[in-house]
Order: structure tokens, then C-alpha cells, then sequence
């Protein structure tokens, strides 16, 4: 698993920096477990843009992933370690004794022919890819794929390279550091997987050219203050002007570049032990 440089035959390709997929063993994917990923284009039911600058993009089909992990002490074989283009971590394809086949978020160091388990009890080895309840992991155990609701599937501690780290456990509560610094209370009988997710490297890769960006779905952002008044609170003016506010702000007046959007007294706000930095 690494990343690799491009020789300089253009600009762009200069300072590009991509994939070297070495850790990938299957090209294709397992057809049963692909979904039709529909693009929106950023547009509502009504054809309104609600969110700007998404158009375009490569077509690209929809892995369906086994976030729940509740097929409990069956264990289950490593058979590929796979692309996604809708997440930036490596998936991996397990398959079960029944021939049931599920793709699962593949950790560093996960290798074919591999087993891995899920489990309710606490007499399973603590080792990358198998899953089970956070009461039974141990203190300081990198995990990810982490439930914040019993049984709903993991939802947070998902992305390339990230994991959590379960600090200390009280009462009904396991203390996890998260990948932002913030710590939180999760309940000790949600599920977590062990080990840190991969492609590691992830942060290392340079777009490279406006192109590339564009074949992932991305249009260019055009500054407010090159807009009309009607477009942006930052528009208008003759020639460069500054953009007239007291501080920067969205297309719709909120103040940008830092603001706070978090609710204030939201009700998770009580699973906050330590806010993030």
C-alpha cells in the first residue's frame, strides 16, 4: 500500500501525486453486492440547486457495505482486498461458510485468506478486522467502524487512515478519543471493530489538475467577490473592491471561515466529555 509520483511530462502532472494500488488482489467487484449510485447533481426534488458546486463526475456504482457486522460467531474468510471510489479506505470481501458474501471496511494489515469474526462474547482474539462489543476491548485499542446506537451500524471513524481509541471505561460508558481530539461517551454495549482503517497514505495524494477534481464530481468555486449583489453579499463593486462585510461570509449572510454551526444545546451534547480542538 503507497502512493506514487508522476514523471513531469505537463504542468499538472508535475506536482501530481495518486495511487499506486498495490494493495488491491481483485479488479471487479462482487456483482451481488453493487447497488446503482444515481448522480443529483446538487439538485432537489424540483430541480433547484440546494448544494452548489456538485456536477459531473465519473459513473460509478455503489458497494454495499456490511457496516452492522450481526453475523455473530461465524467467521468469516478474507477473499479480496478492493477498490472503492465512494470512500477513500480499502474494502475487503468476506465470505461466510454459507457462501454469503458481504464487504466489510478492510484495516491496515488485513491479508487474503485471512479470518475475521464478529462476536457478543468476550472469548475472541483481539486482533485487526474482527468486531465486537466495547465492553469486551480492551483499554487503548485503536477501533473504527463504531456504532453510537446498538444494533443501527457503524457510524463514525469510517475515513481513510482514521481510528479511535478507547481510553477508559465507566459505568455504562467506554471513553473513546476520536480522530478530531474530541472524547466521547459511547455505550459499552455498541460494536466497534478493531485495528485502524486503511490506506494511510490517503492524505499524502495531490490532486494535481482542475480535471481530476471534475472526474470526482467537483465544479469549480467561483469567488463571491467576483458575483453581482444578487448573487452573494460579497458582490458588486467597481473593479476590486473588498467584499464590504465586517467578516466573510456564505451566499446566504451566516458568517464563514470558522464559525461554529453546531446547535447549541443538542442533545448528544451530554456524550461530549472533551470537545475537539
Amino acid at each position: 500500500m503507497g502512493i506514487k509520483k508522476y514523471r513531469p511530462t505537463t504542468p499538472s502532472r508535475r506536482f501530481m501525486i495518486g495511487y499506486d494500488f498495490s494493495e488491491i488482489t481483485k479488479k471487479n467487484p462482487e456483482k451481488s453486492l453493487l447497488a446503482p449510485l444515481r448522480k443529483s447533481g446538487g439538485r432537489n426534488a424540483y430541480g433547484r440547486v440546494t448544494c452548489r458546486r456538485i456536477a459531473g463526475g465519473h459513473k460509478q456504482m455503489l458497494r454495499i457495505i456490511d457496516f452492522k457486522r450481526n453475523l455473530l460467531d461465524v467467521p468469516g474468510k478474507i477473499v479480496s482486498i478492493e477498490y472503492d471510489p465512494n470512500r477513500t479506505c480499502r474494502i475487503a470481501l468476506v465470505e461466510y461458510p454459507n457462501n454469503e458474501k458481504r464487504y466489510i471496511l478492510a484495516p491496515v494489515g488485513l491479508q487474503v485468506g485471512e479470518q475475521v469474526v464478529s462476536s457478543d462474547s468476550k472469548d475472541i482474539e483481539v486482533k485487526n478486522g474482527n468486531c465486537f462489543r466495547l465492553r469486551f476491548i480492551p483499554q487503548g485499542t485503536p477501533v473504527h467502524n463504531v456504532e453510537l446506537v446498538k444494533g443501527k451500524g457503524g457510524q463514525i471513524v469510517r475515513s481513510a487512515g482514521s481510528s479511535a481509541q478507547v481510553v477508559a471505561k465507566e459505568g455504562e460508558f467506554a471513553h473513546l478519543r476520536l480522530p478530531s481530539g474530541e472524547v466521547r461517551l459511547v455505550y459499552l454495549d455498541c460494536h466497534a471493530t478493531i485495528g485502524q482503517l486503511s490506506n494511510v497514505e490517503h492524505e499524502a495524494v495531490k490532486i494535481g489538475k482542475a480535471g481530476r477534481m471534475r472526474w470526482m464530481g467537483r465544479k469549480p468555486v467561483s469567488r463571491g467577490l467576483a458575483m453581482n449583489p444578487v448573487d452573494h453579499p460579497h458582490g458588486g463593486g467597481e473593479g476590486k473592491s473588498g467584499q464590504g462585510n465586517p467578516h466573510p461570509v456564505s451566499p446566504e449572510g451566516l458568517p464563514t471561515k470558522g464559525y461554529r454551526t453546531r446547535k447549541p444545546g443538542k442533545y448528544s451534547d451530554k456524550f461530549i466529555v472533551k470537545r475537539r480542538k
